[in-house]
């Protein structure tokens, strides 16, 4: 599915359709130059399961979670993590990467996958964020099933 965002707002409606169809335990690949709406969309996501708290980027503490406190999801958490600063699969490795995405009751978000691909789940969503203006993204979006 690829789809034009023209606006911030749209991006977030793509974001309320999108959860729809995410199951616990997913693993979504976030990609795109610096600015391109990565984090902004997995606000938007956090926002759409009802989560009410601060997203930031993870990109100098490399992951943040953020819970339902308390809610009735059936998502309990998101990780959201952000590999741009990484080096190395070690690295990645010694963050407990393996055993973050596997959490059955939670969501991965994953900014800047590209060192993890191999370790990816077949079921990954992948999704690419494009400029296409100020205020214009194009979102390819992979794997939704």
């Amino acid at each position: 599915m690829e789809i034009l965002s023209h606006s911030p707002e749209e991006t977030k409606k793509l974001a309320g359709e999108l959860i729809k169809n995410i199951k616990e335990g997913q693993t979504i690949a976030l990609y795109g130059d610096l600015g391109s709406g990565k984090t902004t969309f997995t606000r938007y996501l956090v926002e759409a399961l009802g989560i009410k708290c601060r997203v930031q980027s993870p990109t100098f503490v490399l992951m943040r979670k953020y819970s339902d406190n308390g809610l009735n999801s059936r998502i309990k958490s998101i990780n959201h993590i952000d590999l741009y600063r990484i080096n190395s699969i070690e690295e990645v490795l010694d963050l407990g990467f393996r055993e973050i995405i596997e959490e059955k009751d939670s969501i991965s978000i994953i900014e800047w996958p590209e060192i993890v691909e191999n370790l990816l789940p077949d079921s990954t969503i992948r999704i690419y964020f494009y400029y296409s203006g100020e205020n214009e993204r194009r979102i390819k979006i992979l794997n939704l099933h």
